[in-house]
């Protein structure tokens, strides 16, 4: 009944913004299609981290004019912008000749008729093609039941096929203390322990944080990538089954709210809380103290160990070299090497949904000329990283070189004077980016956990980033996921920061299993999508 309720109201509200939207356009003129030399307009909307650097005045964007001969007209859009707009530009029928990281595939699901089918026109993109043969999967993931692409993915590179978290604790402090790295969960607490009495940053404070976490869900950065530790594989990043709280072993999916294996990592990081190695205020606090903990003034460290993309994103440049990635834990001393996993998230970190074309455009020979010279290795290059010669050189030999004092005069990376982690393209294996301090950082943090990676079976550990359930079965997904996670949530919380999950573990499972939570339709579902997609 609620789950039809909800629909309902969307659709009533979908329908008034439609009727608002359909108003309002009748009242405006039709925009041209040709400049006033006659060449052929084409509108490619974007949202950006940054806007206050227009892309109509890069280098990049001339090179993609003279590419199609044709005039760009762009759209740039703030990400917290485009949060409110997407919904009510869909409903209009609003939808650009080119967007750029607008939409995910649940939008093609909802609006079918408002993405071109690209498949149809692959012959007018030989980069593409040449980016699917090298990269089957960036293919498997936009290419639907009947052979149709309504989306393109884009690849940043080799430098970011890695895992999107690692595990990092201060060296400096082990080497004061004259500790090793710890490599089970008894070693981390002992280290974790003597960071806490030890006063390993020299001030003689007792404000040391042993180990800083952010929260306890499914994604990014979290602490539950310990269940690596114990054979289970999670894939956290993006919207993957993983995100969801669901994983797949010998071919069968199971959630993990209900393994015994997420029931010994609550057990592990209660006994971390209660001995006051982690935070009592984990849960409750804002965000910007957990900022404030790991950065601190960028001379005197406060966090011992953590979990994050690299240790400059976590620590900032003043601490960043005190920090290491370690490779993941054993559970115990006696678990064997080949049960340890690791977080395995680099299809997501290296390839996103990027671009979708109106079949609607008027200029489509130009709009696939554009797309063509996207995807080419110099324009992929500049769309990512910056234009060539402002602040990028092409050094050949497929070698770049990022001018450092001119594209990160603003920010650690150069999403100010390019598109970055926005941009549709395709920087091939051979490229190498020098400079890009972003991809070098991470890479260095991603050596520890290498080994790990290597032991993931990709189909058989993960449910690939590839499985894409139904519109109708996503709805039936998303629904059911916030009844499960609503009550789990605060379970696991609360058993974390109190303990008594042993006595209280038969009585959750019982509750998490009621037909009304859906955790069953919600296993069924992947199943079926998973055994589809790689059996």
């Amino acid at each position: 009944m609620g789950r039809c309720g909800l629909h309902v109201n969307k659709l009533v509200v979908s329908v008034l913004i439609a009727s608002l939207c359909a108003t309002l356009a009748g009242c405006g003129q039709k925009k041209p299609t040709v400049d006033a030399d006659g060449k052929p307009i084409v509108t490619i909307r974007v949202r950006r981290n940054v806007t206050d650097h227009p892309m109509k005045n890069t280098e990049y964007s001339k090179q993609l004019e003279v590419a199609c001969d044709c005039t760009i007209n762009w759209e740039e859009i703030a990400d917290s912008s485009w949060g409110q707009q997407k919904a009510p530009k869909m409903v209009a029928n609003d939808f650009p000749d080119i967007g750029l990281t607008l939409y995910d595939p649940t939008d093609v699901s909802r609006y079918p008729n408002q993405f071109e089918d690209i498949s149809q026109h692959l012959n007018e993109l030989p980069n593409v093609e040449k980016f699917f043969q090298a990269h089957p999967v960036a293919k498997k993931m936009v290419e639907n039941s009947n052979g149709e692409i309504k989306l393109l993915p884009s690849d940043r590179g080799k430098g970011y096929r890695v895992s999107a978290t690692h595990m990092f604790i201060n060296k400096q402090w082990l080497d004061k203390l004259g500790l090793k790295v710890p490599t089970t969960w008894d070693e981390l607490k002992n280290v974790l322990e003597a960071f806490k009495t030890q006063d390993p940053n020299g001030n003689g404070k007792a404000d040391e944080v042993p180990m800083n976490i952010r929260g306890l869900g499914f994604g990014l950065w979290s602490p539950l990538v310990l269940l690596n530790s114990t054979g289970i594989v999670t894939s956290f990043m993006g919207s993957s089954a993983s995100t969801q709280g669901y994983y797949v072993k010998d071919g069968k999916v199971k959630s993990y709210y209900t393994s015994n294996e997420l029931k010994d990592v609550i057990t592990y990081l209660h006994s971390l809380m209660a001995d006051g190695l982690i935070p009592k205020d984990t849960f409750t606090r804002d965000a910007s103290q957990y900022v404030a903990q790991a950065v601190n003034d960028g001379k005197t460290a406060l966090t011992g160990v953590t979990f994050g993309w690299s240790a400059y994103s976590e620590f900032g440049n003043g601490l960043a070299k005190q920090y290491m990635s370690i490779p993941p834990l054993k559970q115990s001393a006696s678990t064997p090497d080949k049960d340890v996993k690791w977080d395995y998230s680099q299809d997501a970190t290296e390839f996103a949904y990027s671009l979708s074309v109106s079949p609607k455009a008027a200029n489509k020979i130009a709009v696939y000329k554009i797309i063509n010279a996207m995807y080419s290795e110099k324009l992929s290059v500049e769309g990512y990283f910056g234009s060539i010669p402002t602040t990028l050189s092409d050094d050949g030999n497929h070698t770049y070189t990022i001018d450092r004092a001119k594209a990160y005069a603003e920010y650690p990376d150069t999403r100010a004077i390019a598109l970055q982690d926005r941009f549709a393209g395709w920087v091939p294996d051979e490229a190498t980016i020098v400079n890009d301090d972003n991809a070098d950082q991470v890479t260095e943090a991603n050596n520890a956990v290498e080994e790990a990676l290597s032991r993931v079976d990709p189909t058989k550990d993960v449910i690939p980033i590839y499985v894409r359930p139904s519109s109708d079965d996503l709805d039936t997904l998303s629904d059911n996921n916030t009844s499960i996670s609503n009550y789990a949530g605060n379970q696991l919380a609360k058993w974390v920061q109190s303990g008594g999950i042993d006595k209280e573990w038969d009585k959750y499972l019982k509750n998490i299993a009621e037909p009304t939570l859906g955790l069953e339709e919600n296993i069924a579902i992947w199943q079926k999508y998973y055994d589809k997609a790689v059996k």
